[in-house]
């Protein structure tokens, strides 16, 4: 007699994740914690052609995006940029954004831990799946 599991754990949908960030300690955090929960890091950069050309050449599962970046590049160009190619992205930022951070599936507002960093992920991703996240942090906004 075959035994089944009746609460299976859900296959994730995101596995590779692309980090855009200008402050070298947050994205050097980031990549680390990510790395160690599971998470592939297809690269951590901090400019808008950087993160275009991984986009294009590596297609993430995930982008994680600050919205102002130190050499005058601005996140929205790369939340066009993953929309085209049909990948999600996280705005993570201090900055005040208005109907433009639509163009991405939420935004995490700065300052944040690395727990609320880890259910951000996971709540895309139950959304991604057709679900509902289990648990949305504090300080993260989800769009429909």
């Amino acid at each position: 007699m075959k035994t089944e599991m009746l609460f299976a754990k859900r296959a994730r949908k995101i596995h590779r994740i692309l980090i855009v960030e200008d402050e070298p300690l947050v994205a050097f955090d980031n990549e680390h914690f990510l790395r160690d929960a599971g998470y592939e890091i297809v690269a951590t950069v901090d400019t808008v052609p950087e993160a275009a050309a991984h986009i294009a050449a590596h297609k993430p599962d995930l982008v994680l995006a600050d919205v102002s970046l130190s050499d005058g590049g601005n996140g929205l160009d790369i939340a066009r940029a993953a929309k085209a190619k049909k990948i999600p992205v996280i705005f993570v930022t201090g900055s005040n954004l208005d109907g433009e951070a639509k163009l991405a599936m939420g935004v995490l507002a700065k300052p944040y831990n690395q727990r609320d960093l880890l259910a951000t992920i996971e709540a895309v991703d139950a959304k991604l799946g057709g679900g509902k996240p289990k648990r949305v942090p504090k300080g993260l906004t989800l769009f429909d």
